[in-house]
């Protein structure tokens, strides 16, 4: 997101940003558009609402293991969530200032899956004996950043990915990408007007030909009707698994959040109005919807 780089968060966001910018062509075409409809001038003034992580729930892995990396970096963990269909859990994470984003960190639960998925899992994270992340030096920020691009697992077979594809395709997800960026969000209040309510936006990224996730409604909304929310459909990239096979699978995407004043504040003015102002953390609904980023019912 090319922060201040004066921090170490700062200089750490940059770096796990830098291959995700590179492997995500939506991202520089939203870009791009927005700075030749002069929306804004440069990537730097887009605000980055959250990041967001999918891990496996298993021992030494999962949220546990992840989320200490982002609580030395000072975020506070928040509210919990439970995906009951997907089979997941997750919790976000509130940054140490407004300048940062919100960090979202699902898990899948193994234990909840067939045998035969369990079995696959396990046998690519079995031997994880340690939590990877208690190894890590916090003094050296370049080994916290390999450690999103350094795989912990070896690359699985094409049976494997299918096979998991088949039950959950989170699951298909994670085996294959591992710790990568899942998405980062634009928040949409942020722009000026024309593109700061999230039907605008939509619009727009549709008309530069951008495919939107449709799960639940291209909008998302929360039942307080405070955070309204869409993404992308994640864009596909050609990998070779394991075993010599070549295929298609899904990648990362985008997200696109609007976070409206709450109604306490309705009377404070636009110059004053700022984050704090705003409906804060996620909706359970809402993630659940933008999860199906990755999911095959999205590649029509």
């Amino acid at each position: 997101m090319n922060f201040k780089n004066q921090k170490p968060l700062d200089y750490f966001l940059n770096g796990i940003f830098k291959s995700y910018f590179e492997h995500v062509p939506n991202v520089n075409k939203i870009t791009q558009a927005l700075i030749d409809n002069k929306v804004i001038e440069k990537q730097e003034d887009i605000l980055n609402d959250h990041v967001a992580f999918r891990t496996f729930g298993v021992p030494n892995l999962g949220i546990a293991s992840l989320e200490k990396i982002f609580i030395h970096f000072g975020y506070v963990k928040k509210d919990f969530y439970s995906f009951k269909e997907k089979k997941l859990n997750a919790y976000w994470y509130s940054p140490p200032s407004i300048d940062y984003p919100r960090v979202f960190i699902s898990e899948l639960r193994v234990n909840d899956l067939s045998k035969e998925a369990q079995d696959i899992i396990k046998k690519y994270t079995q031997n994880i004996t340690q939590d990877p992340v208690e190894v890590l030096s916090f003094k050296d920020t370049d080994s916290i950043i390999d450690f999103f691009y350094k795989p912990l697992w070896v690359l699985p077979s094409y049976e494997d990915y299918k096979t998991l594809l088949d039950e959950s395709e989170y699951a298909a997800w994670v085996i294959y990408n591992r710790y990568y960026l899942n998405h980062y969000t634009l928040s949409i209040h942020e722009f000026p007007k024309g593109y700061n309510t999230l039907e605008e936006f939509n619009t727009f990224l549709k008309g530069i030909g951008i495919k939107l996730n449709t799960a639940g409604g291209e909008v998302k909304e929360s039942k307080d009707g405070l955070l309204l929310q869409s993404s992308s459909v994640a864009e596909k990239m050609k990998v070779t698994f394991s075993c010599g096979t070549e295929s298609q699978i899904f990648g990362s995407y985008v997200e696109f959040a609007q976070r409206k004043i709450l109604p306490q504040y309705e009377n404070v003015s636009k110059e004053e109005i700022n984050a704090s102002h705003r409906r804060d953390g996620f909706e359970t609904s809402n993630a659940d919807k933008i999860f199906e980023s990755t999911f095959q019912s999205q590649d029509k």
